[in-house]
């Protein structure tokens, strides 16, 4: 199907899914061995951590590219764009021989891999209203949450095996195939292609959305909510590894249960987000986000440290993200439904900007024991819950 058809189709659900889940493994798969990584380079764990951080600032960057680009070209040529450069990205990342070019590496593999975040979620609106939309990408999260679900353990496995250039490898593999799948399943779903005229009409556009007090309101709940996620993720390898002794496997098992949590989560809002709308959905997802950022200080308060209880309030925060993430999407999407690509760069951007924020503040404060992660957890659960206050008595 081409740009300006009626009626695109709905794509692949099992694609879109693949897609979606390309970024979070290429992301997850080398976390669990960064203090191996550190080792290896002979480094300290913040340098390691930053081809965490700079990952998250090429996703960032590259949803503001892909964006108004797709709303002008369409969905699918942007989308077997970056899987190149991904696939590119991976071989370089895997040949690094220093710290600093597989730094590098990470930030153009992040650029390419963003571009199946973008797409999906764009598709998605092209062909459902909002309510629906929030239904359907929180179907794909729920399916894509195998992903960043078996990415820690790959990770894990891989470097005990063949070394830390085995996950890169992994991730071209990954590349190579996902093109292919592409051509052969994926339609073009963009109906009306919108004008870019140049790049003042690109910062335009991201200005006219700014420029919407809902707008800015559902990027700031969803770039929050998230970062709680990204803080845990950011110091839970450190607090584990150095702060228990347990191996990046224990990390890798432990990780699972907080992505089974939010698959719970996703599950919930594809199947009540297009009934109960979205901002009740919005409004329960961070009650339970919230619920869990604030268990996890208070635990690390009163209780020992132990793997156990410094897992077990992320569970409340995967069931609460899974239900928060794809209501914030699709709303802040939805603000402009001609500009469903370029507002998806935008939000997508911000969360992960803030996000790469969230990732250095926590290892500047985490020193082992739980409590930086836990405190930078529990700032970005209040802020995103302001920033759906700040929505006011719109309708949803």
């Amino acid at each position: 199907m081409s740009p300006g058809s009626a009626k695109p189709a709905m794509p692949p659900v099992w694609l879109l899914t693949l897609l979606t889940g390309a970024g979070p493994f290429t992301m997850q798969v080398l976390i669990p061995v960064l203090p191996a990584l550190a080792g290896h380079f002979t480094v300290p764990y913040a340098s390691a951590q930053l081809t965490l951080t700079v990952y998250l600032v090429g996703i960032a960057m590259g949803q503001l590219i892909y964006g108004p680009l797709s709303d002008r070209f369409g969905r699918r040529p942007l989308l077997l764009a970056g899987l190149c450069i991904y696939f590119v990205a991976s071989l370089a990342a895997a040949l690094a021989p220093s710290i600093g070019l597989l730094v590098a590496a990470r930030a153009i593999q992040a650029a390419g891999a963003c571009a199946g975040m973008v797409m999906t979620r764009a598709m998605i609106r092209d062909v459902f209203p909002r309510d629906q939309a929030a239904s359907k990408i929180g179907f794909v999260m729920m399916g894509m949450t195998v992903a960043p679900m078996m990415a820690p353990l790959v990770g894990a496995e891989l470097q005990a095996l063949f070394g830390w250039r085995a996950t890169m490898l992994a991730c071209a593999a990954f590349g190579l195939a996902l093109p292919l799948l592409v051509l052969r399943f994926l339609r073009e779903t963009l109906r009306e292609p919108q004008p870019l005229p140049g790049i003042f009409g690109v910062v335009g556009a991201y200005a006219s959305l700014f420029r919407i007090h809902a707008f800015r309101c559902y990027s700031v709940v969803t770039a929050c909510s998230s970062g709680v996620f990204f803080s845990f993720m950011a110091g839970a390898p450190r607090v584990l590894v150095e702060g228990l002794g347990h191996t990046p496997r224990d990390y890798a098992i432990a990780f699972m249960g907080i992505s089974v949590s939010f698959a719970v989560g996703s599950f919930l809002a594809g199947r009540l987000s297009a009934r109960r709308g979205v901002r009740q959905m919005l409004h329960a997802g961070l009650i339970v986000t919230t619920l869990g950022a604030v268990l996890s200080l208070l635990t690390l308060l009163t209780l020992p440290l132990s793997l156990a209880l410094f897992f077990a309030p992320m569970l409340l925060v995967g069931i609460g993200n899974g239900i928060s993430q794809p209501n914030s999407m699709a709303a802040a999407i939805s603000i402009q439904p001609k500009l469903a690509g370029t507002a998806s760069g935008v939000v997508g951007a911000t969360q992960m900007a803030f996000g790469a924020l969230m990732t250095l503040l926590t290892g500047a404060l985490e020193t082992g024991n739980g409590f930086g992660t836990a405190a930078v957890m529990a700032v970005c659960a209040v802020g995103a819950q302001i920033g759906l206050a700040m929505v006011g008595r719109e309708r949803n």
